[in-house]
């Protein structure tokens, strides 16, 4: 145990919890960077986006900090701005949770709305044009930008080492949620400096564009690029081995029957990503191990992908997919009674 003077101190070091392993070894961990203050892994990027700023003197001091986010970057610039004496506005939608907004406006954010209450549609394009025009408009200002900022996919590095340091070995599969594609990206290109031969797999929701197909609407929150957004520069098409789609359906039956089944509680973006690692488990190579980045966890969900009244009103909620989901738990169970 240690003794720290910042919240940013505490960042990284997110436990692995093994999840599920098949008859031959092979085992799901699950990186659970909701252990992260804000209990999101995007506070790495967020601390990497402001020091690189003020390195290169795009943010000076007794500055403002400008993002569009759906919550979980917001909450993390939130923290940094308020431990290093910036102002931060955060441009947000109704799309995001209610309990991130309130957290930002409870560490003194300011948020701007771009959509009328009631609007719940995700609304990235409007959103990251605003924050643009408003960070010009605004003396000393800096968009910190996240999909298209270098530091970004930077701020990711350091998982590669504690995966590397935790388990000893190489990784054969990472199948994570894209939606800047920072934390994919960041932590694979790192793994393979190190020389690891690890295969990226990465998910999004159906709906979004990042890996072709038709967009449309989807509510899995901050993931995933949606129709009319640009496609961020931190996703890395030549580090990508291979691009799934998931659907809301099946990403948040996954998140409530991990939860029911375990006790862990994971967001609704995760879902998908264990949805997919979970599906092909049984196929994979004799003693392989394969990570999944979670990104935040599922208390944050509590009023949407937890709230029984909410799916069923956007035609989300499905016990037979649960229940799948429940079998594959079960089958892969790595306790060796069963019960955890």
């Amino acid at each position: 145990m240690r003794v720290v003077t910042r919240v940013s101190d505490l960042i990284g070091n997110t436990p692995l919890f093994e999840l599920a392993r098949t008859a031959t070894g092979t085992r799901l961990l699950l990186k659970l960077e909701q252990f992260n203050p804000t209990g999101a892994a995007k506070i790495r990027m967020a601390r990497q986006m402001v020091l690189d700023a003020e390195e290169t003197g795009q943010l000076r001091p007794g500055g403002t900090i400008i993002e569009s986010t759906s919550g979980n970057t917001g909450l993390g610039l939130a923290v940094i701005a308020a431990e290093r004496g910036y102002r931060f506005t955060a441009v947000v939608d109704n799309h995001a949770c209610r309990d991130k907004l309130a957290a930002m406006r409870a560490m003194g954010a300011q948020l701007v709305f771009v959509a009328d209450e009631g609007d719940d549609q995700l609304a990235t394009s409007a959103r990251e044009d605003l924050a643009a025009r408003m960070a010009k408009e605004t003396e000393n200002a800096f968009f910190t930008e996240q999909h298209n900022n270098p530091s970004n996919a930077v701020g990711y590095h350091a998982v590669a080492h504690e995966l590397t340091e935790a388990l000893g070995g190489d990784i054969d599969y990472l199948v994570c949620p894209v939606g800047t594609g920072g934390s994919l990206f960041g932590t694979a290109r790192e793994l393979r400096r190190q020389g690891s031969g690890v295969r990226v797999i990465g998910v999004e929701p159906v709906g979004s564009i990042a890996f072709g197909g038709p967009g449309g609407p989807y509510y899995q929150s901050g993931t995933g690029t949606p129709p009319g957004a640009e496609i961020g520069t931190a996703v890395d098409y030549d580090l990508l081995d291979e691009g799934i789609k998931v659907s809301d359906v099946d990403a948040f039956a996954t998140a409530r029957a991990v939860a029911a089944y375990s006790g862990l509680m994971i967001g609704g973006s995760a879902g998908g990503a264990v949805f997919a690692a979970l599906e092909r488990l049984a196929s994979l190579p004799e003693g392989a191990t394969v990570v999944t980045l979670v990104c935040d966890g599922g208390e944050k969900y509590l009023d949407t992908v937890f709230d029984d009244r909410w799916m069923r009103a956007r035609g989300l909620l499905s016990p037979e997919a649960e229940a799948g989901v429940t079998r594959l738990l079960a089958a892969h169970d790595p306790t060796a009674d069963g019960s955890r």
